[in-house]
């Protein structure tokens, strides 16, 4: 029978009562199902070996998270007073990235995960959105059920000649918006793949990977069953970490 694929998903760092736990989200770990078995990857970088981690997995998967990558990961200024963030992810997370996709391994990162993507490639973000020149408010209002928070809510602008067009959306879908961070300077070597309409960076993908090497903005693991361009993304992710475990 034919391997079945073995997902690598970034965990954040909770302390439940007076413990510590690494966990990741239900919606990522049902999604990731699409491509294979989930393998939730703890954040201790002094105890995981990468070489060995990527050796073992067929794809990398980077979640969402309330927590923003630390500033000075890429050179900005301090957060504000009560940002939470997850500094045992961050050093796991971003060198991580960086080997993952010089190693040809599919990697797939979300919100907080396309993020990091950036911040790996040497790129910055805006700390605040909605505060940073012409942008609208991407954030979620907290009052509203998840259903409205997850809904879809701009426009998003594919760009020709890229891997989301290859994956099949058509120039112009509605997603979701759910935060408050974003791209500033694009990394390097990364590829825009798509925009909102007032010119935020919604999607990026990695040049010259050799594999899938995609991170997004929105929320695709919502009700990705619901939403056959959601469903896309998962879709092509798991040929890539098919292929993967097949060639191993």
């Amino acid at each position: 029978m034919p391997r079945v694929p073995l997902i690598g998903v970034s965990a954040c760092t909770r302390q439940i009562g007076h413990h510590n736990f690494h966990i990741a989200g239900d919606k990522y770990l049902r999604a990731v199902a699409i491509a294979g078995l989930p393998l939730v990857i703890p954040a201790l970088d002094d105890l995981i070996d990468p070489a060995a981690l990527l050796d073992s997995v067929d794809g990398l998967f980077l979640t969402g998270s309330p927590s923003n990558v630390e500033p000075h990961r890429y050179g900005g200024p301090a957060s504000a007073e009560g940002t939470p963030h997850d500094p045992s992810r961050d050093q796991l997370t971003l060198p991580l990235i960086r080997a993952a996709v010089e190693a040809g391994l599919p990697v797939f990162g979300v919100c907080r995960g396309f993020q990091e993507m950036n911040v790996a490639f040497g790129g910055s973000l805006h700390q605040k959105v909605h505060e940073a020149g012409p942008y609208a408010d991407h954030r979620e209002r907290a009052e509203d059920p998840v259903e409205v928070q997850y809904g879809l809510s701009h426009d998003l602008h594919v760009q020709p000649g890229g891997l989301l067009e290859r994956l099949g959306l058509p120039p112009r879908i509605e997603v979701n918006s759910v935060h408050g961070q974003g791209v500033e300077r694009l990394g390097g070597g990364l590829r825009i793949e798509a925009l909102a309409p007032d010119g935020l960076i919604e999607a990026f993908s990695v040049e010259h990977a050799q594999s899938f090497a995609l991170g997004v903005q929105w929320h695709p693991e919502w009700k990705v069953h619901d939403h056959p361009y959601y469903l896309a993304l998962f879709q092509g992710f798991a040929r890539a970490c098919r292929e993967h475990a097949e060639r191993r």
